[in-house]
């Protein structure tokens, strides 16, 4: 059975902020949802260009692992741009942007996931949270500290622990690859829409409301009618196998549809670790006092995560030393190798002698060695012979030195 998908994106700036931080992506096997954050002049400009390195990976994939392996790559490729445009930018210093995607291949989806956008599988009646959260209240819930009730009301419900930029050099995302089946119904959305609208709702929306684009509109109105103080954006996607499911063409929305555009440095104000890891809910810069952790558990949790990031660079850090020592062994192994398949003609003692390996040393390493030595007085040789062995005969072999070494007996007995 051949399934195919209809979907839609819509995005929203919301009631309070002054432009959209938030990107929106709903393609033929792509679907991303991606929210900015570092401040006027950089959440907008991060989700975009993510969005947009994302929409590369929009095409068919042989398997669910290739598909998963795709977004993981292009994730890591985004951050890479975001780290090298807040280096030709100094001004977007800071900037950060959660993503969440789903990549279809036949009967199965690839998820890659960082931030606190978030994945839902709406399936026979039942939402359900198929991403997990990277926030501080998050962590303090899996670790029984808080229940999910306290974690709607935490002052820290907004603090990010993982998020592309220019925080973190490697990134862990989540991936994964789940079976899907004709009337499943994806969603993914910003916390604009998470934030402010219950389970409850979004459910009995997704419930009541068949068409993807009606629905998604009504998500937003949802969100829109408890005040949405932040961006809010939301991508459906509903799998089908009827013959009039047609594909709807690509829709970008949000930051990502419009051209990018990069404030200057006088308007841009110096941020601090926990600035960059919140997204700001208002129009305005709030105060910086307001960004002061409040608890030790939050201190406790940012030096935890500071410490697995810290972990996962010095694994890679061994991980690429010990490919570098290795690759660099094996040059050495294969050269020396090779300079052992050589011989040349020299002299040893007095002697005539074969050599094996080549004339020159590498530091105290010595390339060549005496491999045979002949009953060949060099005395009894014509001076010109004798100039030719002590400055070494080159042979292209082991029986080419020994043709040399023969005409040489024939030299010494004239």
């Amino acid at each position: 059975m051949v399934t195919t998908m209809k979907s839609a994106a819509v995005s929203h700036v919301g009631k309070i902020r002054a432009n959209n931080q938030d990107s929106g992506y709903a393609g033929t096997h792509l679907f991303v949802v991606a929210d900015g954050m570092g401040g006027h002049a950089g959440g907008d400009v991060a989700s975009a260009i993510t969005v947009t390195r994302m929409i590369e990976v929009d095409r068919q994939y042989t398997s669910p692992n290739d598909a998963e392996f795709a977004l993981k790559a292009a994730l890591i490729a985004a951050n890479v741009i975001l780290a090298e445009t807040v280096f030709e930018h100094s001004e977007l210093t800071g900037m950060g942007t959660t993503v969440s995607s789903i990549l279809r291949v036949g009967g199965h989806v690839a998820i890659a996931h960082i931030g606190d956008s978030r994945i839902y599988l709406f399936r026979d009646g039942v939402l359900e949270q198929i991403s997990n959260d990277h926030t501080f209240v998050q962590r303090l819930v899996d670790s029984g500290r808080i229940t999910i009730e306290e974690a709607a009301v935490h002052p820290r419900r907004s603090v990010l622990m993982r998020v592309l930029g220019d925080v973190d050099a490697s990134p862990e995302i989540d991936t994964a690859t789940i079976e899907t089946r004709p009337g499943d119904r994806w969603m993914i959305c910003s916390d604009g829409l998470s934030s402010y609208v219950s389970d409850e709702k979004i459910q009995a929306v997704l419930t009541t409301v068949p068409v993807a684009a009606d629905a998604a509109d009504r998500l937003i109105k949802e969100s829109l009618d408890q005040g949405a103080p932040d961006n809010v954006t939301v991508v459906l996607m509903d799998v089908d196998d009827t013959a009039d499911s047609a594909h709807v063409p690509p829709v970008i929305v949000g930051s990502a549809s419009e051209p990018l555009q990069f404030a200057s440095d006088s308007v841009r104000r110096s941020l601090r670790l926990p600035t960059l890891l919140l997204h700001p809910l208002k129009a305005i810069q709030p105060d910086p006092s307001h960004f002061e952790p409040e608890s030790e558990d939050y201190l406790d949790e940012m030096i935890l995560e500071d410490t697995r990031r810290e972990r996962r660079r010095r694994r890679t850090l061994l991980v690429v030393l010990g490919a570098v020592i290795v690759l660099v062994a094996a040059a050495i192994v294969f050269g020396y190798q090779w300079t052992q398949s050589h011989y040349f003609v020299g002299e040893s003692n007095g002697n005539v002698a074969i050599y094996q390996g080549v004339q020159q040393n590498v530091g105290p390493l010595v390339l060549s060695s005496v491999f045979q030595t002949t009953t060949i007085r060099m005395s009894s040789l014509p001076a010109y012979s004798q100039q030719r062995i002590e400055a070494t005969i080159n042979a292209n072999d082991l029986v080419d030195a020994q043709r040399i070494v023969s005409q040489l007996s024939n030299d010494s007995q004239r």
